[in-house]
């Protein structure tokens, strides 16, 4: 019996994704990684955080990553206290 080349791709498909996830390929975990998005999600709504999309240059969010580096903090606690100390002068 001959398959259709829509089920032979289909086919490649699945064994790729399988071997995907058996290699430990993070894009291969796409359901674990889906519980983990949606539950930090939650984490930060109980928190009362709110996502904020933001487009800066290249060079400035270097120097912000270098900066969360250095203190050993996260760079989204450290844009809200800068963001607190530029409203508030």
């Amino acid at each position: 019996m001959t398959m259709k080349s829509s089920e032979l791709e289909k086919r490649k498909g699945l064994r790729l994704s399988n071997e995907m996830r058996r290699a430990g390929n993070p894009y291969g975990r796409a359901a674990e990684t889906e519980t983990d998005r949606r539950a930090q999600r939650e984490r930060d709504r109980a928190l009362g955080l709110v996502p904020f999309a933001v487009k800066l240059p290249h060079d400035l969010v270097r120097q912000m990553q270098a900066e969360a580096q250095s203190r050993g903090a996260r760079l989204d606690d450290l844009v809200a206290e800068w963001l607190r100390k530029g409203l508030a002068g």
